[in-house]
């Protein structure tokens, strides 16, 4: 019984990397793709693409398991096998999913490929992830000291847009954008994200 539940978790594991691999990749080569219309040049392109927190979560989710999988005995795959880090990027994957549905999806119409990966990075990879979670981590013990580690990385995210957006005259997402909403709308904004992370993260410990 053992056997098969580790044949199987393997087997999602390795079914969702390869889904979040392509979704990157894909994603990427439609960002390329813009150079044109947006004016922007690829290295601005690239930095942009990597400068979204739905990239670099997806990203995580990617790396994790593909280290995982490939190289268990390794510290790189026994870190990311670690229950802790596995909940903390089901709480970013979670968070991606949330506030895109709820907040960013009604601004643009996607269609074709960008509609596929649109919803491969917003929709398909947190569903199967948050799955994964629930089916083979969230049966093990966590601490609330968690939590705390875990606000790092929205965090620096947090400070990295807001430092690089004057700089390279852009935001990742509109709810950061400073020069049209100002400091304390996007403070507020801001809060309500933070809030998003912690109540998610408690309910996950729970």
């Amino acid at each position: 019984m053992e056997n098969n539940h580790s044949t199987s978790r393997k087997l999602a594991m390795a079914v969702i990397a390869i889904i979040t691999w392509f979704a990157l990749l894909l994603q990427l080569k439609l960002s390329l793709g813009t150079t044109t219309t947006t004016g922007f040049s690829t290295a601005k392109t690239i930095t942009n693409f990597f400068s979204y927190f739905t990239i670099l979560s997806n990203l995580l989710v990617a790396i994790s398991f593909t280290s995982a999988l490939l190289f268990p005995s390794s510290k790189p795959g026994s870190f990311f096998n670690k229950i802790s880090f596995q909940t903390a990027i089901a709480v970013y994957i979670f968070i991606v999913g949330l506030v895109y549905n709820l907040v960013l999806r009604q601004i643009w119409t996607p269609t074709g490929w960008q509609l596929v990966a649109d919803n491969l990075l917003h929709v398909m990879v947190p569903i199967l992830y948050v799955f994964y979670w629930m089916i083979y981590t969230a049966t093990k013990k966590l601490f609330w000291k968690d939590l705390f580690p875990w606000l790092i990385f929205p965090a620096f995210y947090l400070a990295y847009s807001l430092l690089r957006g004057p700089v390279a005259n852009w935001y990742p997402y509109p709810f950061l954008d400073v020069v049209t909403f100002g400091f304390g709308k996007v403070a507020i904004n801001s809060l309500f994200v933070l809030v998003a992370f912690v109540v998610t993260g408690l309910a996950a410990i729970a």
